[in-house]
């Protein structure tokens, strides 16, 4: 019986990648610094003039005075939120603009997305593009204004109502809306399925030498480059493709590529390639992903794969991110616990609603989606403590190396999400109770 040879590591020597580890953050650092005195230069100024294009405008209003908030994406590579009393729609304007930057902006707010005063000077309408008639081709084919703003947003990145926003939140499901690596991953699984269909004849009888992880993999690769660029490069799918983009270059070279020091690797590569990624929280909330995904395979590494892929994945990233969190976002409602259901069903019903769009029939399963959508009916707030979630994190890191510290973050993880959704909630609703007993207590 032959002996199975593991694949090399990423690097061989320990020194190494603390070599590597050394020469990459120091090529941050001086990028950092370099940025940081653009950053000065630029609060430094009165004023500058810029023209943007205006990613979404959305209606507010304070004390009675109706205002239009819109995102931006500027040509010199800013992103912003400024307001307007305009009246008239900018949704996808193309604006120039007076910005007024001041020490308000914090480096780290520079190197994301900031807020900045400013005046309206010009403003034009672009002409209807591929992907705004792709966009009118999905909508038409729903009645409800919300199921055209999630389709549109799970196909081409677009802002989703903010209505929609908050019931997705509380289905625990924001991360299969926001195009990330998930969707990637199923549409490199698609696209790389059916071309592989078509390359294996000529590959077994003209150049069975080629290996079809090289040939294959590089034309999908181009594909779902060239789909990032349709939908305007959006800050979540380009870090996924980037990411992606490494593992595939990792297997092609036959190197270990389920490794931490790989994901080490990566993530410091994304930074130095783009800083903003530091204040990115969907970056790092992706990283924590991708990282209790590497430990659940590290100490399950033997069990069945299809056990692995519709139980232990799932299920086991819904109890390791909980903390993580909610750390960030609060609301949590008892729904969120179908997350993880929802998490598999959406493999199968995310090609499934390609295919039914292209072929006109998009509304088919709009009545469950709205079904859906309604489910969530009270919610409350949980916010753990930082400091618990550095703890928590340390736990994390350590489990690495050591097997009971990755059950004891486990149990964590999961009497935490017994708190947020039975404890806690129980209380919340006593509270509002009682609470609403003495607004009405007359004595």
């Amino acid at each position: 019986m032959g002996l199975a040879l593991d694949k090399p590591k990423l690097f061989h020597y320990k020194k190494g990648f603390l070599l590597f580890i050394f020469f990459i953050s120091l090529f941050i650092v001086v990028r950092l610094f370099f940025t940081y005195l653009e950053y000065k230069e630029f609060i430094a100024k009165p004023f500058y003039y810029t023209k943007a294009y205006v990613i979404i405008a959305y209606k507010k209003s304070k004390n009675g005075r109706e205002y239009q908030v819109l995102k931006l994406k500027s040509d010199d590579g800013y992103r912003f939120y400024t307001t307007t009393y305009i009246k008239e729609d900018l949704n996808h304007k193309y604006l120039r603009l007076q910005i007024f930057p001041n020490s308000s902006i914090s480096f780290s707010d520079y190197l994301g997305t900031f807020y900045v005063k400013s005046r309206i000077k010009q403003q034009w309408s672009i002409g209807d593009s591929k992907k705004d008639i792709l966009e009118a081709y999905i909508s038409s084919q729903h009645k409800s204004a919300i199921l055209s703003s999630f389709y549109n947003g799970i196909f081409f990145a677009k802002s989703i109502d903010i209505g929609l926003r908050h019931k997705i939140a509380l289905l625990g499901v924001s991360h299969l809306v926001a195009l990330s690596g998930f969707h990637l991953g199923i549409l490199w699984s698609l696209i790389y399925g059916f071309l592989l269909l078509l390359y294996e004849p000529f590959h077994q009888k003209f150049f069975p030498y080629r290996f079809a992880l090289i040939d294959v993999g590089a034309v999908t690769m181009a594909i779902l480059g060239a789909y990032l660029w349709f939908v305007g490069y959006p800050a979540s799918l380009l870090r996924s493709y980037a990411m992606m983009f490494v593992g595939w270059a990792v297997l092609c070279m036959g190197l270990e590529l389920l490794s931490f020091q790989f994901l080490f690797m990566v993530i410091l590569i994304l930074v130095a390639l783009l800083p903003y990624l530091l204040v990115s929280i969907g970056f790092w909330l992706s990283v924590a992903g991708v990282f209790y995904i590497f430990l659940l395979l590290r100490y399950f590494e033997n069990s069945h794969k299809l056990i692995i892929a519709i139980f232990i994945i799932p299920f086991g990233i819904f109890i390791f991110m909980l903390p993580i969190v909610h750390t960030i976002f609060g609301a949590t409602s008892s729904c969120q616990l179908l997350s993880p259901l929802l998490s598999i069903l959406f493999i199968p019903f995310y090609p499934l609603a390609i295919i039914l769009h292209i072929f006109g029939m998009g509304g088919v399963l709009d009545n469950v989606l709205l079904w859906l959508f309604n489910l969530p009916k009270e919610s409350h707030d949980a916010i753990l403590p930082v400091w618990a979630t550095l703890l928590y994190v340390a736990l994390s890191i350590g489990a690495i190396w050591e097997k009971r510290l990755f059950y004891v973050t486990m149990g964590l993880g999961t009497l935490y999400g017994f708190y947020i959704f039975y404890i806690d909630n129980h209380i919340s609703s006593i509270s509002s109770f009682l609470f609403s007993r003495l607004q009405n207590f007359n004595p």
